[in-house]
């Protein structure tokens, strides 16, 4: 008898395992104020001048407070739906920030 049972508990605890399913995405962005927090524009104007890297970018959103931040690029299509947890950095053919806004 002991025999079955082993095999059938092992198949049951194998279920109970992966009925939880995978964990769930790990949100790894940094200094990502709580929702609700408010962009503020004027200390990232200091990105003003600056490529739009990577770095540049996440260093003018941490500084304005922003939940995110997006760079605009001439003649690019983006939506017109104001955010005020995000930054818009808007970039010249060059790649240089020249302006830096919230919305």
């Amino acid at each position: 008898m002991q025999a079955r049972l082993l095999p059938a508990l092992t198949g049951a605890f194998l279920l109970a395992a992966c009925a939880s399913g995978p964990p769930g995405p790990i949100d790894v962005r940094p200094n990502i104020p709580p929702p609700g927090g408010r962009c503020d524009a004027g200390p990232a104007q200091s990105a003003i001048g600056q490529n739009s890297t990577a770095r540049n970018v996440e260093a003018a959103r941490v500084a304005a407070g922003a939940r995110m931040a997006r760079t605009i690029r001439p003649g690019q299509m983006v939506t017109k739906e104001y955010d005020a947890e995000r930054l818009n950095l808007d970039v010249d053919a060059s790649g240089r920030i020249v302006a830096a806004r919230c919305g």
